[in-house]
């Protein structure tokens, strides 16, 4: 198995486009370091009160809570978050960017950017299998004495460990760049407000809990172009539906939810696993971290089995 693994990698990365991925990376998190600083430069030279931030905190409260009068039931819950989140930040004297711009609010922000690893991985996904059909390499493949089963599970690993790599390399060249730009900063708490109640979390440790969790959105996704790419043998319809569904069936099933509550059961309601880091409500009322694991699970499994009994059963003598 470590041998076919190792050698979809090198078939990864002998590819020119695997190195514009990588570059694209790096030169994005490079793009938002120079915007970073450049705004923290600008803002500096402006003067500011030490004790500003709590009139404007207060300020804040205050049009919280005569919006929240106004709005609908479906979006109090938001201001509610502000204003317990403002008025904690007020009573324990925690302004908002005490230290100012430093290496973990870089690479908070950064965390943004994951989707475009989930991207790269799942134009890696969509075609690892594809492609081999249309260069006419697997009949290669196949007529080695090796099961069909390991085959296309070394390809789907490999998928998962290039999809981690662009994960690894996203964190790392952040923090790393974080501290040349910024320096390392106080390591202040990040609050999150969970059943009603503001919470202290240590930054790093949330940090790196929202890098893994946004991580399991990169999983699903690169499983369901691999397991398209598998059962209909071509990249580009792989790559379409895939990313068409990345960027559009988080919003389809937002406006969905907003009406009807089986929107629940959607792949795409339960792949966001950081709405239950206390940042962030659920998109619907009731769903909990393991009602979303156990459907993560379905999907799972219906995408494994569709990929691996398709594969297994097609002819491809011709």
């Amino acid at each position: 198995m470590f041998n076919l693994i190792k050698n979809e990698w090198m078939k990864i990365f002998k590819r020119v486009g695997t190195y514009v991925m990588i570059g694209l990376i790096l030169i994005i998190v490079a793009g938002s370091g120079a915007f970073t600083k450049y705004a923290e430069s600008v803002s500096d030279n402006e003067p500011a009160g030490q004790q500003d931030w709590k009139k404007e905190l207060q300020t804040q409260i205050e049009m919280d809570k005569q919006t929240l009068k106004e709005v609908p039931e479906i979006n109090k819950s938001m201001y509610e978050r502000s204003i317990a989140v403002n008025e904690y930040r007020i009573e324990n004297n925690l302004p908002p960017n005490a230290e100012g711009e430093n290496v973990w609010s870089f690479v908070e922000f950064n965390s943004n950017f994951v989707t475009f690893a989930g991207l790269f991985t799942i134009i890696v996904a969509a075609s690892i299998v594809a492609s081999e059909f249309t260069w006419g390499t697997i009949k290669l493949l196949l007529i080695r004495p090796i099961s069909r089963t390991k085959i296309l599970l070394s390809k789907y690993l490999t998928v998962l460990l290039f999809g981690i790599t662009l994960l690894v390399i996203l964190f790392g060249f952040s923090t790393l760049l974080g501290f040349i730009l910024f320096g390392g900063g106080e390591n202040v708490p990040h609050l999150v407000y969970v059943d009603g109640q503001v919470e202290e979390k240590n930054l790093v440790t949330y940090l790196i809990n929202t890098y893994l969790l946004k991580s399991i959105d990169i999983i699903m996704m690169a499983t369901m172009a691999f397991m398209i790419s598998a059962v209909f043998r071509s990249s580009s319809l792989a790559i379409g539906i895939s990313l068409f569904l990345l960027f559009m069936g988080g919003t389809a099933t937002g406006f969905i939810a907003m009406k009807y509550d089986w929107a629940k059961y959607s792949l795409f309601a339960n792949t966001d696993l950081t709405q239950y880091t206390g940042s962030m409500d659920p998109l619907i009322d009731g769903m909990t971290m393991g009602f979303s694991i156990t459907m993560l699970l379905i999907y799972f499994i219906i995408f494994i089995l569709l990929a691996f009994v398709i594969f297994n059963k097609r002819d491809v003598a011709a």
